[in-house]
C-alpha cells in the first residue's frame, strides 16, 4: 500500500475513469488528509485481521494524485515475477518507484527472480494498467480482461504468453454505454466464489465469460450496474492465518460496496470465505474513482 500525500481530483484519469465524481470536487478541500485517514483506516483493519502489510510514503514532489492506487502499476507473482505495467496518464507514470518495490521486498520476504518490464509501450501508446485492468484466476490460470483505452487486447495476449495465462478478453461497458475503464469494478476472483457483472458485459461475450468462469467450479455471485457503480465488484480476498483456523481467507471490501449488496448476496458471499472486512474510503472513492482493492498490491511470496 502507497500512503497518500497529494491525493485528489486527477483531471486526466477522469477522462475514462466514469466513477471519479466531479460534483464532489467542490467539497474536496482537506481531502488529502481524509483521504490519509482512510488510508490508516484501512491499513490498521487489515493489520487486525492479520493481513501483513507493507504501507509506503509516498513522495511530496512530484504530485502524484492518484498514488494510492499502486495496483495498477506492478505486480508480484509466486515464482518470483515482478511485473511493471504501461500506465495511460503521464501523471501515473510518476508513482513507478524503486523505493515501492524494495520496501515490499524487505517487509514482505518477496524474492524477485524475473522482472517484466512493459512500460516501454507507452510511447506507442498503448496501455495495461496491472490488476486494475486484469483480474486473475491464479489457479486456473487464467487472466480476465475487458478493454478500454486503460486496456490493451494486444498486451493483455503478450502478458498471458509471457505469464502462461489463459486471456480472456472481451468489452463491458457502464449503463450509459461508456468502457469499463478496469475490468476489477465488475469482477473478484476469490477461491471460492466469483463476483460478476455479467450484465456490463457485451452480449456477444457474455456467455464466453461466464462459460469460462463456471469451469473453475467456484460458486458464481452476480452483481447488477447499480452495485458496480457503488464499487460491489471492486474487492480482493486475501489470505492470513489464525491459531484457531490456520490458514484462512479475508474478503476485503469498502463500505460503499458491503451497503450496495443486498442481504441475499451478502449471505452468499460471506458463505464462501472466512471473514469479509468492510471499511469506509468515500473521499477515495469520489475523488480517485477508485476503491479498496485498488489500494491493494497483493503480494505472493514465492514458494
Amino acid at each position: 500500500m502507497v500512503r497518500p500525500q497529494a491525493f485528489g481530483y486527477n483531471p486526466e484519469t477522469a477522462a475514462t475513469n466514469t466513477f471519479q465524481r466531479p460534483q464532489a470536487v467542490s467539497s474536496a478541500a482537506g481531502a488529502d488528509a481524509r483521504a490519509r485517514a482512510e488510508f490508516e483506516r484501512l491499513a490498521q483493519a487489515l493489520g487486525s485481521e492479520g493481513i501483513s502489510v507493507c504501507a509506503v510514503d509516498d513522495t511530496t514532489h512530484p504530485v502524484k494524485p492518484d498514488a494510492v492506487f499502486p495496483n495498477n502499476w506492478l505486480s508480484f507473482h509466486d515464482d518470483g515475477t515482478l511485473v511493471l505495467y504501461p500506465m495511460q496518464s503521464a501523471s501515473r507514470r510518476l508513482e513507478r518507484r524503486q523505493e515501492v518495490i524494495d520496501a515490499a521486498v524487505k517487509r514482505l520476504d518477496f524474492r524477485v527472480s524475473h522482472l517484466i518490464d512493459l512500460t516501454h509501450h507507452e510511447r506507442q501508446g498503448r496501455f495495461l494498467e496491472g490488476t486494475g485492468s486484469l483480474v486473475l484466476d491464479h489457479v486456473e490460470r487464467v487472466a480476465y480482461a475487458c478493454t478500454s483505452p486503460r486496456t490493451d487486447a494486444q498486451l493483455v495476449a503478450e502478458w498471458a504468453r509471457e505469464l502462461q495465462y489463459q486471456a480472456v478478453i472481451f468489452q463491458a461497458t457502464d449503463r450509459a454505454g461508456a468502457p469499463l475503464y478496469h475490468t476489477n469494478v465488475l469482477m473478484c476472483i476469490g477461491e471460492r466464489a466469483v463476483v460478476i457483472g455479467s450484465g456490463a458485459i457485451a452480449p456477444g461475450d457474455r456467455e464466453r465469460v461466464l462459460a469460462q468462469l463456471r469451469a473453475s467450479d467456484r460458486e458464481i455471485i452476480e452483481i447488477g450496474h447499480e452495485e458496480i457503480a457503488a464499487f460491489g465488484g471492486n474487492m480482493l480476498e486475501l489470505g492470513t492465518w489464525d491459531e484457531a483456523l490456520g490458514d484462512s481467507r479475508v474478503l476485503v471490501m469498502s463500505e460503499t460496496a458491503r451497503r450496495a449488496l443486498n442481504p441475499e448476496l451478502f449471505a452468499r458471499l460471506s458463505g464462501c470465505t472466512d471473514a469479509v472486512l468492510a471499511v469506509p474510503v468515500p473521499t477515495i472513492e469520489e475523488l480517485g474513482g477508485g476503491s479498496v482493492r485498488c489500494m491493494l498490491a497483493e503480494v505472493f511470496r514465492p514458494a
